[in-house]
């Protein structure tokens, strides 16, 4: 089983589909569900890291933007760019990934 939707790249365009869920239609027990419904693709290195420096400081009572910028700066974690996180990034890194 895929740990993304391949189907749902598709969608991430900005212009409808021209045909109508051609192969889409779902048969009564033939229906193959995804697990990552909402994902297009596989997480990367960087994202896994970041979700799991997240739980990290959530477990330790980070709840505050500050805090968690805070908290990600002190374990050590640089956003993509290899920049510390200040809150502007950290606002503009979480609108990206959650499109």
């Amino acid at each position: 089983m895929e740990n993304f939707n391949p189907k749902l790249a598709a969608w991430l365009k900005n212009e409808p589909a021209q045909e109508a869920g051609i192969n889409n239609i779902q048969i009564p027990g033939q229906t193959q569900n995804v697990i990552w419904q909402n994902r297009y693709r596989e997480p990367t290195r960087y994202e896994l890291d970041l979700v799991a420096h997240l739980e990290q400081a959530f477990a330790a009572g980070a709840y505050e933007l500050d805090e968690l910028v805070s908290a990600l700066n002190g374990q050590g974690l640089r956003n993509e760019a290899g920049e510390v996180w200040t809150t502007s990034n950290f606002q503009d890194e979480m609108a990206r990934l959650g499109y």
